[in-house]
């Protein structure tokens, strides 16, 4: 399996990607079924050329082929396997190839799991779905080939990224990839229902388990990327409003609104246009965040990409896709609109807030990480925009989200009575209201935590008081279907989440201290004793590694060992040491030696307690399960005998074209 077989999978690839991008649309538009059918066998052949090159490129890591000048770039003699891999998606040029596969991947799912669907309809969706992937392997072989030489070839290769030499760079980018590109699928949907003219409510409950897997992705990698960057980089911090985590934030938060945007579109054919436009934006907002990574433009520890004409041809490809599918949308929208009316009270209405909510508060984000660089371009000088700029105006836009919570699965369509409304007024708000007075007995003046443990308690008591009243009053084989069950998990991560964040970074507690072997500080109630500093070494590496043992009223807890590495190219890398609790993380950061004259092997620490940190990803992890299980759903796969008879993209719904 050479590099150049890679190089002509990929020819051969992008090939087919032009037939399942030109040859279904066309024949979906003359009604052709010959090239209607040709949809499905290009987009799997596509799938196979790409998954051998990525395939070969993963062999030519295993086998050290520094023929490669991508492998040279990214390894070494002594990089672990297991990194060799993670190092396929390490840099820049693996990374897109990655991009293209989870995109087969996703098309390859759609083209088996759709059978159900008119073929019409079908032949649009995946013909979209080439156009994009024809995009990004033109951009691959013209601007980012894996596959280049390197003559002569080195005896030894350079060395992946040591930041990036941690166990969650092994599954972090491909889950958070699958989040991203699963959003392509939406936005096929929505494209090929405006191009067919069917905005009948079907197409929506079709793309729906499709979008909450996406957003499930989507949630699970962005919580392996915070708890990446909490152990690896030693700054103790969970989200540092960092311009790549913002690029992947975004779409996560317009994937909320698109969820529940298409329930309501679904259930009363409202906010049809609304829906399809946050399918429009979802994508848009997973190319831009490919933009800003892949682009050089921006300063992070995630963007590789230096090249200005792989900035320049993403944001050309970014142009023509965004541009282009809002020209669809502002054409067809005149035929979008309708569905049935709403009262003031009722689901349709709060959940139309909380899509305002959080698509300005997608905007928000937006606003905050292109604004650096437009000052810039505009030769307005450098300006910041971080941590207090978010801080303050994020958990504003999220107090009504908050609010509501509790209402949202007894709100009805149509119209809501007021008095089972009040009932959980009462019941949830009395229960906040006395934790929060506990709360305030024991972390004295933290208004932070009060308000954690309040409006945990507010969104978590509203969630359990649903769940009572659905098992008194409705059968067991009724009671939680998989939509309204992963409905629940994921309020309640919310509710876990918020009690994570709050108290988290009210009641944490840190320290910078010069310490000698003996000497001990005193940090949360636990005291950290410094026992000097030993030598270790790794496959590529060698480290001064700290011991540290904790104490707490003198019963031992746990002897912590961080670690400054120093990797084969002699590049330095601080090993953070994390004792892990339900309750509370001790936290350990080696830093420099300080001068011998002064004190004999003392040595600069950093040391955190870190209250109820592991929540955060917990409640993460319990929004991503709520999409997955919303997704299994059986009732999105069962054909309904209206659609039997009118299917979406039929023959009735090509004449309201």
């Amino acid at each position: 399996m050479t590099p150049e077989l890679g190089q002509l999978a990929l020819i051969l690839a992008l090939l087919l990607a032009l037939a399942q991008s030109i040859l279904p649309l066309i024949g979906a538009w003359r009604g052709n079924r010959a090239l209607i059918a040709v949809a499905r066998p290009a987009a799997s052949g596509q799938a196979v050329f790409v998954a051998l090159a990525f395939a070969i490129l993963v062999w030519a890591f295993l086998r050290f082929d520094f023929s490669v000048q991508y492998v040279a770039d990214n390894s070494n003699l002594q990089l672990p396997w297991y990194y060799r891999i993670a190092a396929v998606w390490g840099a820049h040029e693996g990374s897109m190839l990655l991009w293209v596969l989870i995109l087969n991947l996703w098309t390859i799912a759609l083209a088996l799991f759709s059978r159900q669907l008119p073929d019409v309809f079908v032949a649009r969706v995946l013909g979209v779905l080439g156009i994009i992937s024809t995009g990004f392997l033109c951009f691959i072989l013209f601007t980012s080939n894996p596959f280049g030489r390197l003559l002569p070839m080195p005896a030894d290769g350079a060395d992946l990224n040591p930041v990036l030499q941690d166990p969650g760079m092994t599954f972090h980018p491909p889950v958070l990839y699958m989040g991203y590109v699963g959003f392509s699928v939406a936005f096929a949907f929505s494209i090929a229902a405006l191009l067919g003219g069917s905005m009948e409510q079907a197409w929506v409950r079709w793309a729906r388990p499709w979008t909450n897997a996406a957003w499930g992705f989507l949630s699970c990698g962005i919580v392996a990327g915070s708890w990446w960057a909490y152990a690896e980089l030693g700054w103790g911090g969970w989200w540092f409003w960092d311009p790549v985590e913002n690029a992947s934030f975004m779409p996560w938060l317009v994937g909320v609104a698109l969820i529940h945007a298409q329930a309501v579109t679904e259930k009363r054919g409202s906010l049809r246009a609304w829906t399809i436009l946050l399918s429009l934006f979802a994508f848009s907002l997973s190319l831009l965040g490919t933009f800003l990574v892949r682009s050089g433009i921006l300063t992070s520890v995630h963007a590789f990409a230096s090249d200005p004409r792989r900035g320049t041809y993403i944001l050309c490809f970014l142009a023509v896709v965004v541009g282009g599918s809002l020209l669809l949308y502002a054409l067809r929208a005149p035929k979008v609109a309708g569905g049935k009316a709403f009262a003031l009270v009722s689901r349709e209405s709060a959940i139309l807030v909380g899509n305002l909510m959080f698509t300005v508060a997608a905007a928000m984000v937006l606003l905050g990480t292109l604004f650096p660089l437009l000052g810039d371009a505009l030769n307005l000088g450098k300006i910041s925009v971080g941590p207090p700029y978010f801080g303050l105006l994020f958990p504003l836009l999220m107090l009504p989200v908050v609010l509501l919570l509790p209402f949202g699965p007894y709100l009805r369509w149509g119209k809501s009575d007021m008095p089972v409304l009040r009932q959980v007024l009462a019941r949830a708000g009395i229960a906040a209201v006395a934790c929060a007075a506990i709360a305030a007995f024991f972390v004295q003046g933290q208004l932070k935590a009060i308000a954690g443990v309040a409006a945990a308690v507010w969104v978590g008591v509203g969630v359990a008081l649903y769940i009572v009243k659905r098992w008194r009053e409705l059968p067991s084989g009724r009671r939680y279907p998989a939509e309204m069950a992963g409905m629940l998990l994921a309020h309640a991560g919310v509710a876990i989440f918020l009690i994570g964040v709050l108290l988290s970074e009210s009641l944490s507690v840190t320290r910078d201290v010069r310490m000698a072997p003996g000497q001990v500080a005193v940090v949360g109630g636990y005291t950290f004793r410094f026992d000097g500093v030993t030598q270790t070494t790794g496959p590529n590496w060698v480290a001064e590694q700290g011991v540290v043992t904790v104490t707490r009223n003198g019963a031992p807890v746990a002897v912590m060992h961080p670690q400054k590495r120093t990797y084969t190219h002699e590049q330095v890398q601080t090993e953070s040491a994390v004792d892990p609790g339900i309750t509370r993380d001790l936290y350990v950061a080696l830093g420099e030696p300080m001068d011998p004259n002064q004190v004999e092997g003392a040595w600069a620490l950093r040391l955190y307690t870190k209250p109820f940190i592991r929540w955060i990803w917990g409640g993460g992890l319990f929004m991503m399960l709520g999409g997955f299980v919303s997704a299994a759903d059986r009732r999105f796969r069962v054909k309904r005998e209206a659609e039997a008879t009118h299917p979406i993209g039929g023959p009735a719904q090509e004449a309201q074209a």
